[in-house]
């Protein structure tokens, strides 16, 4: 194999000017392709963990009611117009059974009951609609930890205290330690302490949570005893779809991923990837184009030569091996230059960019850019190889 790579590296030498041109395009193909899967991973991954910071990646509650249609007793068939029944607030049937087969479930992270329903908050003549949330602290915390969003106290539930949002403060003109008084509905009230207040990022939940424990919002919302969701954590998040499915067949309840609740955000992730991967796509197209010109050329600059080294007793397949050498030596060392450069470009925008967010770089990055220009030089000096191979020693001699 030495005489192929000889005779590969003086071929490259002697064209510096070529091999130059076409390593620099390599390299900055290959540095787009690092920097740009790296900006979008990096916005994808901040736009989900923002996403999924004020949210459970899947939530179990139970099925929706429907009207039953009891067939005539006279077997006759009739066609009824029948509008959907409506939901009322209810809780999960033997919760805390279910609550026990999820937390043995191997891909779950974390399993929390909470209980989930609609009240008022009063403060003088102030009224503002709010969601009361009754949860078990050491086990919600592990799936949104609420206490990192403390803007203001301490959170802290239970025992007539509660946990409000910033935005719900503000429209009553609250601050921590005073009293709020909450209105369940038919004369289900009670008056509570706010301990904290939160500031989750998200305008609708900072304007209508308010954190309790599980037993002042059951009395509120007079289910006793009662949950009505169950909030679950998974290892991987892509597939919660395929967990959730798992957990409807399991429990007979409906479980919905945060993929479903998301269907927008998920379209949108999955645009980006394909525009990735259409970029990817054609800047490893360019780089073939451009190295099987640049070899084409070659092969017909070096017509004679390749005639008195197959007349001196240089096999076709030694000259085809001559031709792919050249052609993975450009992908592998353009490819090392530009996950360099793709390297530093990541660098220059955490270091000097808008700070928006920060771009981490995956080790397998560089090292698939890396393959796939490699493998992509090797295809492409593939047919100028063939073409080398295939030269008539006596017509390429006399070639001028």
């Amino acid at each position: 194999m030495w005489i192929e790579w000889t005779i590969a590296t003086r071929f490259l030498r002697e064209g510096k000017a070529q091999s130059t041109l076409i390593l620099t395009g390599i390299a900055v193909g290959v540095a787009v392709i690092v920097f740009l899967t790296a900006l979008i991973t990096g916005l994808q991954a901040n736009i989900i963990n923002r996403t999924l910071g004020t949210q459970a990646h899947i939530k179990v509650q139970p099925t929706e009611e429907s009207n039953h249609i009891l067939a005539p007793p006279d077997g006759t068939v009739q066609l009824l117009l029948e509008s959907k029944r409506a939901q009322r607030l209810r809780s999960i049937n033997n919760w805390q059974q279910v609550r026990d087969v999820l937390d043995t479930l191997p891909q779950v992270m974390a399993v929390s009951p909470l209980i989930s329903g609609p009240a008022f908050a009063r403060r003088g003549e102030a009224l503002q609609s709010v969601a009361l949330v009754g949860i078990d602290p050491d086990r919600y915390l592990r799936i949104i930890p609420v206490q990192d969003d403390i803007v203001a106290g301490v959170f802290r539930i239970g025992s007539g205290d509660a946990v409000i949002g910033k935005q719900l403060a503000a429209d009553l003109g609250m601050r921590v330690g005073d009293k709020l008084r909450l209105d369940g509905g038919q004369g289900r009230e009670s008056v509570v302490n706010v301990a904290g207040i939160f500031a989750l990022g998200v305008r609708e939940l900072d304007a209508r949570y308010v954190y309790l424990d599980m037993k002042q919002t059951q009395s509120l919302l007079n289910l006793p005893g009662a949950a009505t969701l169950i909030d679950l954590t998974v290892d991987d998040i892509f597939d919660a779809q395929v967990i959730a499915r798992r957990i409807a067949r399991l429990t007979g309840l409906k479980a919905e991923s945060w993929m479903e609740s998301n269907a927008q955000l998920m379209n949108a992730l999955r645009s980006q990837s394909l525009s990735t991967q259409m970029i990817s796509v054609f800047v490893a197209l360019s780089v073939a184009l451009g190295i099987a010109s640049v070899l084409s050329v070659s092969v017909v600059q070096r017509t004679r030569e390749i005639g008195i080294l197959r007349a001196m007793g240089t096999t076709r397949q030694q000259m085809l091996r001559v031709f792919l050498v050249q052609g993975a030596l450009f992908g592998l060392t353009g490819s090392l230059l530009g996950a360099l450069a793709g390297y530093g470009l990541v660098g220059a925008f955490n270091t000097f960019g808008p700070k928006l967010f920060y771009i981490p770089v995956a080790p397998w990055l560089p090292m698939a850019a890396t393959a796939l220009a490699t493998v992509t030089g090797l295809l492409a000096a593939a047919v100028p190889a063939r073409r080398a191979a295939s030269l008539d020693p006596v017509e390429a001699i006399r070639h001028v």
